[in-house]
């Protein structure tokens, strides 16, 4: 989680709209794989498919399924974005993935009963 903060806050301070889309999803996705690493299970069974953070977020927290929808959908874009492909994303697109990424950092903080301590003046809270 901290690294996702700390994405966060890269991602607030990166001018390409594309480049800020992608940090802001990624430190999502982050989010997303401290609550897999808290809440999962390893299935006795063979092993599955494959899939997506996203999905197996879901089947571990079915109460965060608008967040991973809404987050899966963003992922063509991410990719396109981290290639380079110019005016993917538009200044608007990336300031709302921010916010929403923001958001649901602070959603899965709550969820694990970690407590998000911001930094004053550049110091980090102890």
């Amino acid at each position: 989680l901290a690294i996702a903060r700390q994405g966060l806050v890269e991602a607030a301070q990166t001018r390409p709209d594309g480049l800020r889309y992608a940090a802001a999803h990624l430190a999502a996705l982050r989010a997303a794989a401290a609550m897999l690493a808290a809440r999962a299970r390893p299935s006795p069974t063979r092993r599955q498919r494959v899939t997506s953070v996203w999905t197996l977020l879901v089947m571990v927290a079915p109460e965060l399924t608008d967040w991973a929808n809404y987050f899966a959908t963003g992922a063509t874009k991410r990719a396109a974005a981290e290639a380079g492909i110019p005016r993917v994303v538009s200044p608007r697109e990336a300031d709302d993935l921010l916010r929403a990424a923001e958001q649901f950092v602070a959603v899965i903080e709550v969820a694990l009963g970690v407590a998000h301590q911001p930094t004053i003046d550049g110091l980090a809270a102890a």
